[in-house]
């Protein structure tokens, strides 16, 4: 195999340099046949190889095939070889393959990030890699389109094939894709190709996206003209720059970013939008659609491979205008990237928890800065850790503080739950429910949530007392009536809902204790009989194209009343919906997670949100709560986000933790519980390095979920001060540790979550 040697200084010393993008002061190397040449693998290695250039020679970046003992692997040309290892064993690059070299901006990028997250850089390469047939030169393939009049009467697979064919909005699609998205046989779509209704036909395996027009715009008003023209600068300019787009629910934040979508795309340069959920891309592809004449790529987990590896390709060339995507979108090699936008920059699914752990809003200023480009975070709350920022100047904020023409935001009120009269098994208030009957009877769409999947979260046996547990984890299992089926929400292992109990075995005695949205929706459909319910909850849908259709048709009135955990909260726009009925407001308040307070005003504040976004319609919210004097429910109600920001704030700053602090979380994890404690208490104990920098060292401790698929798990918490070189002390507290062959060690800087 190749030499050897260790990744060092990978990217640091990286400085942005005006439009970095375009290769502005980075020299790429070329090496000549037979030179010495680094090569980075995505295999775990952990450190770069040299190999013999090729015939022809090969420059940095390159995508190449290399021998790593009996195997060929993909790999990318990282620098000169370091000449240490015997010369007459270095093996020469078997070849180049067909792609576009990696930009020394997104090779400094994945340096970077692998530097501060403390990830192997072979894995961060993986991360800029998942694509099918890198490297394949051009080709072509059969796809299949709708052709022809859909004939009236079909059976039920073939109506599948035409509706999944529909919902790829014209893109190609490949018999397997169409297959397994329509759930038939191959033999339903070439009797759709027989009859005329679908075509089958040979294309180019990757072609370019439409252009999209930047001269139509949207007319915008009041703060959102300047909003809007400071963004259009800013993309002008092609210098970094970052922005809090702070707006209202409902006050055209999207609109305003677009204007600097459209300016980037009138440059000839590429934007990237992330969003935070999926479920979201449906009506912002709309939205853009009707901006720019033609949908943006899609980079996202419901996107064929087929697709990924064109806009994989297309992004290289600079083929993809604007690209839309979830947060893996960010190591996308794009040519010429001008704007970096991340919507509902707040929303925690930008942490990535397993595999590499980053936050792709903190990565994406990352990547704007070595680009030299402008990023805009838009929120209507705000993180802390991005207010804290603006607070430090290092951000620029620009708000908008009205919803958008004469809409108005609803009013929040409380309802004190300590003076409803309410039977045990119901959730839904007097008050309320006579909120929700005004509602219906105008016509008009309640929004009932609960950020609680399944039908109850305990099953429990009223004999002995005996709650029902994952085998595999140390989690009660959270009953799914819809499915008939126990859920472990930590493995997703699945058992059936027992009629005797496990423990005692005395039948007839176990009972589902706790709401969830399942279970709301019973007593909703009791409640109110007519009315026409339906439930959001990303577990009740099999694909992400169902949770949009199911998303489309309630935005088009195709129910009075919507039952929703924090999926609902996420930016949909429901023009019927003027009422939010707040099940349990305390929910998030419970706990230690140092967040809580953020995350439940943020989660509060958004859903209500959702109410009244059209002139025609004012909304409200009410808020079930049994602590109505508590200072985070009064925040929400009061609607002063800045003095709640100011006071959350004080409280971190006094406490020196994030963004005030700095934090980082070790989580070990093992077969055997003995091993994971003791190794545990033995790095505590060897944690001079971090010492040295004054950081405190609290565990080991178990999770408090302590066992996962049949691991128990433990963790360590560093926190040091905000200045503090926490990486570097990190990476050598860790340089000299052997773990145990069952062991495994994962290091989460800045946690998000600390279960």
């Amino acid at each position: 195999m190749g030499a050897a040697r260790g990744l060092n200084a990978l990217g640091r010393g990286f400085t942005p340099n005006g439009r970095a993008g375009k290769g502005k002061g980075l020299a790429e190397r070329v090496y000549r046949a037979g030179e010495l040449v680094g090569v980075l693998t995505t295999e775990p290695l952990g450190r770069v190889l040299d190999y013999r250039a090729p015939d022809g020679g090969c420059g940095d970046g390159d995508f190449v095939e290399v021998p790593l003992g009996p195997r060929r692997v993909l790999g990318v040309v990282w620098g000169p070889g370091e000449g240490t290892f015997d010369p007459s064993r270095i093996r020469p690059v078997n070849r180049l393959l067909e792609a576009r070299p990696m930009r020394a901006e997104l090779r400094a990028f994945l340096a970077r990030a692998a530097e501060y997250t403390l990830t192997p850089l072979p894995a961060m390469l993986r991360l800029a890699t998942r694509t099918p047939g890198l490297g394949e030169p051009p080709s072509m393939r059969r796809v299949y389109r709708l052709a022809g009049p859909v004939p009236n009467q079909l059976t039920e697979a073939r109506h599948r094939v035409v509706e999944a064919l529909r919902e790829f909005r014209g893109l190609p699609v490949t018999l397997g894709e169409l297959v397994e998205a329509a759930g038939c046989g191959a033999s339903v779509v070439k009797g759709l190709v027989k009859l005329g209704v679908v075509a089958e036909e040979d294309a180019p395996r990757d072609t370019p996206y439409p252009r999209l027009h930047a001269d139509k715009g949207m007319r915008l008003t009041g703060d959102q003209v300047e909003a809007g023209d400071a963004l259009v600068a800013d993309v002008a300019r092609g210098a970094y720059a970052a922005t809090l787009l702070k707006g209202v629910t409902g006050s055209g934040k999207t609109e305003v970013y677009l204007e600097a979508v459209a300016e980037c795309l009138r440059a000839g340069r590429q934007a990237l939008v992330l969003l935070p959920e999926i479920a979201l891309t449906a009506e912002f592809l709309t939205r853009v659609e009707a901006r720019f004449g033609a949908k943006p790529a899609e980079w996202h987990s419901g996107v064929t491979m087929t697709e990924r590896r064109r806009l994989w390709k297309m992004a290289a060339e600079g083929e993809a205008g604007l690209v839309v995507g979830a947060r893996s979108a960010l190591f996308l090699p794009f040519r010429d990237l001008g704007l970096v936008v991340v919507d509902e920059e707040h929303d925690t699914s930008y942490k990535q928890e397993d595999g590499v752990l980053y936050n792709a809003r903190d990565m994406a200023v990352l990547r704007a800065a070595i680009v030299g480009c402008p990023v805009v975070l838009a929120s209507a709350t705000p993180s802390l850790e991005t207010w804290a920022n603006v607070e430090a100047g290092k951000y620029r904020r620009l708000d908008l503080g009205s919803r958008f023409g004469a809409a108005e935001l609803p009013e929040m009120r409380a309802i004190d739950m300590r003076s409803e009269r309410l039977p045990g098994d119901r959730w839904i208030s007097e008050t309320l429910a006579a909120k929700v009957d005004a509602v219906v009877a105008r016509g008009e769409q309640a929004l009932l949530f609960l950020n609680r999947r399944g039908f109850a979260p305990v099953t429990l046996c009223r004999a002995c007392g005996h709650q029902v547990g994952c085998d595999q984890c140390d989690a009660r299992m959270v009953e799914h009536r819809f499915q008939k089926r126990l859920v472990c929400h930590q493995c997703g292992a699945t058992k059936p809902v027992p009629l005797a109990c496990p423990s005692c075995g005395v039948e007839g005695r176990m009972a589902a204790v706790g709401p969830g949205v399942e279970r709301l929706a019973e007593e909703v459909a009791a409640r109110f009989p007519e009315a026409r319910v339906a439930v959001l909850s990303s577990d009740l849908f099999g694909s992400a194209r169902a949770l949009k259709e199911k998303i489309a048709e309630i935005a088009g009135g195709g129910a009075d009343i919507i039952i929703g955990t924090q999926i609902v909260a996420k930016g949909h726009n429901f023009p019927l919906l003027t009422l939010v009925g707040v099940i349990d407001a305390d929910l998030g308040l419970q706990g230690s997670d140092l967040r809580a307070a953020e995350r439940t005003f943020q989660l509060m504040r958004q859903v209500a949100g959702r109410a009244g976004r059209t002139a025609e319609r004012k909304g409200e919210a009410w808020l079930q709560t049994h602590q109505p004097e508590h200072p985070v429910i009064r925040a929400i109600l009061g609607g002063d986000e800045e003095a709640f920001w100011a006071a959350e704030a004080a409280e971190r700053r006094a406490s020196g933790v994030p963004p005030y602090g700095r934090m980082a979380g070790i989580i070990l994890s093992s077969t055997d519980v003995a091993e994971v404690f003791d190794f545990g208490s033995e790095l505590a104990r060897r944690c001079d390095p971090l010492r040295r920098i004054g950081a405190e060292v609290w565990g080991p401790a178990p999770a408090p979920i302590a066992r996962v698929r049949g691991r128990h798990r433990v963790r360590l918490l560093v926190k040091a001060e905000k200045g503090a070189p926490l990486q570097a002390a990190l990476a050598e507290w860790l340089a000299g540790v052997k773990l145990p062959r069952d062991l495994r060690l994962a290091v989460d800087i800045d946690p998000q979550s600390f279960l």
